[in-house]
């Protein structure tokens, strides 16, 4: 094994990654499996998840499981939880990466429905899965929990305000967590910025580049989190607790 490898490496760890079918999610789930962890996908559509976790299997030869899971309801993830264990007998790293941004016209056009199911999937779901998680991780010797958000945490736009307000949340609950569960469990948040995943395919770009402001000047490929994930949710980042890791090609 080399030394990149050997820093990398997450052979024999089990890594849950909620929105993990699809986009982001399925990039780190597949990565963390190259580098030898057993991998969770949990999403909504159990079927997508079935799907990606017999892809990765074939891929990688690590044991991939599906879980069909509404993360922004509190009542589904305890069940979750506890399938993880029954099948592994642990979890060494959370991957909170599921999310909801819902399109409006105007502010007045957001219904108190959807800012709930924005802040319920963004942000209380994660809440609640880090809370069971993270308990048993301290009380298991250590973890990892890796809090996905959003450059537009930061830079909020007319357009995503509930989205922005949950994932500056996440931002906190980082933190929060990272004191709560330390020193044996570390908590980070990774922030990404435009990515081209299924998602962007309803963005309108209209005549103009509208990542000219950025320093990289385009949006990322899926594959380009990958460094970033792999390095919070491995040994590499042993003393990275309560931070934020930034994948944004540079928003000013």
């Amino acid at each position: 094994m080399g030394y990149a490898d050997e820093l990398f490496d997450l052979t024999d760890r089990v890594v849950l990654i909620t929105g993990g079918s699809r986009g982001l999610g399925r990039e780190m789930a597949l990565a963390a499996a190259r580098c030898g962890a057993d991998v969770v996908i949990a999403s909504r559509k159990y079927e997508t998840c079935v799907a990606t976790a017999a892809e990765i299997e074939a891929q990688t030869g690590r044991t991939a499981m599906p879980y069909g899971v509404h993360v922004g309801r509190w009542d589904q993830l305890d069940g979750l939880v506890e399938a993880v264990y029954a099948r592994f007998g642990k979890l060494d790293v959370l991957v909170n990466n599921a999310g909801m941004s819902p399109t409006y016209d105007t502010l007045t056009d957001v219904s108190e429905k959807m800012f709930d199911a924005v802040v319920n999937l963004n942000l209380k779901g994660p809440f609640r899965l880090s809370a069971l998680v993270g308990e048993r991780m301290v009380a298991d010797g250590g973890g990892v929990i890796v809090n996905v958000s959003t450059h537009g945490s930061l830079r909020p736009h007319p357009s995503f305000i509930p989205y922005a307000a949950s994932k500056a949340g996440l931002n906190a609950m980082t933190e929060g967590l990272a004191a709560a569960f330390g020193p044996t469990v570390r908590v980070n948040t990774l922030m990404p910025g435009p990515f081209l995943t299924d998602i962007s395919k309803a963005w309108d770009f209209g005549v103009q580049n509208p990542f000219a402001p950025h320093h990289l000047q385009r949006a990322g490929q899926p594959e380009e989190i990958v460094g970033a994930a792999l390095f919070l949710m491995s040994s590499a980042s042993s003393f990275t607790t309560g931070s934020i890791l930034r994948a944004d090609g540079g928003v000013p």
